[in-house]
């Protein structure tokens, strides 16, 4: 499958004159959707090149790149490790959609504390792992590294040059990294960040030195893996009114902030934008077991 423009249609757009297009990296592959897809790409093929046969990465309970990393892992023969952030998961894994996804598709657990968690960059946390499993090539988390911007450069097409402004939601800042660079000269690119704090800035200023993006730290909803009923209702009445369905963790929260800056005048009538919809839907599954227990309305499937 390919990703495709998708024209979206609102009330609010009419009535501001913005033309908003989705762009549908989400349908790019079944299970390795959206970014996931354009960070693997090249660090596969690098792992490949280079003769490793085990992968190891990192991530958390719904980990949207857990999930696609397991699979392209499988398609392409790599036996897989996942460094697991919480190590109260290892008791019930076997509940959790995403991390029994991986499993069916071969990955290898590693449970971990959060507070050892935080140490996984480090060489001594490394060593130890290859101690205990082996070589291995290392697939950062969220799968953001140079290999990772380099696929993600590959979003924008010649198709796009028509858009004024581009926007993407942020997790590690490699997608928005891979945007910048490829973005056209006219166009600014915007990020909306999913995570609570102001260190993104300073991490995209790291891997790109194109000057024409900035951050919006507005919508994060209390922070990474949080959500609101707010956030849930804007998802489903998108959904309803479009037919395009959203993931709460990135794309959800990044077409709720760009929609409430339309609202409030932040574009000049006429202004042509593309969002790139970065996939994650697998997600879904596990928020709705996590709003469930908390008594929130559920995100429509």
């Amino acid at each position: 499958m390919q990703s495709k423009n998708e024209l979206v249609q609102l009330p609010l757009l009419n009535k501001k004159q913005i033309t908003l297009v989705l762009k549908r990296e989400d349908l790019i592959h079944p299970f390795i959707s959206g970014n996931k897809y354009r960070k693997l790409k090249y660090n596969l093929l690098e792992a490949n090149k280079v003769g490793y046969d085990t992968l190891l990465t990192f991530g958390g309970a719904f980990s949207n790149h857990i999930a696609a990393s397991a699979f392209a892992a499988c398609e392409m023969g790599f036996k897989i490790i996942g460094v697991i952030r919480g190590e109260e998961l290892e008791r019930n894994w076997q509940d959790n959609p995403t991390l029994l996804k991986a499993y069916e598709n071969g990955m290898v657990f590693k449970f971990v504390s959060r507070e050892t968690y935080r140490h996984k960059e480090e060489v001594s946390f490394l060593f130890n792992l290859k101690k205990e499993f082996g070589d291995f090539y290392v697939i950062p988390e969220g799968g953001t590294n140079e290999l990772a911007i380099k696929g993600c450069e590959e979003i924008l097409t010649q198709e796009d040059r028509q858009f004024d402004v581009v926007c993407t939601s942020v997790g590690t800042g490699g997608t928005v990294s891979g945007l910048v660079n490829s973005s056209f000269e006219h166009q600014q690119v915007i990020g909306f960040s999913a995570l609570k704090g102001d260190f993104l800035k300073t991490d995209i200023e790291r891997m790109t030195t194109n000057p024409r993006w900035k951050l919006i730290p507005d919508y994060h909803f209390g922070g990474y893996g949080k959500i609101t009923a707010e956030l849930v209702a804007f998802i489903n009445n998108f959904k309803q009114q479009t037919q395009i369905p959203l993931d709460p963790i990135y794309t959800g929260k990044m077409l709720f902030g760009l929609l409430d800056m339309v609202k409030h005048d932040t574009f000049v009538k006429g202004t042509k934008i593309v969002a790139i919809h970065t996939g994650g839907l697998q997600g879904i599954h596990g928020m709705n077991s996590v709003l469930k227990k908390k008594n929130l309305p559920l995100l429509h499937i």
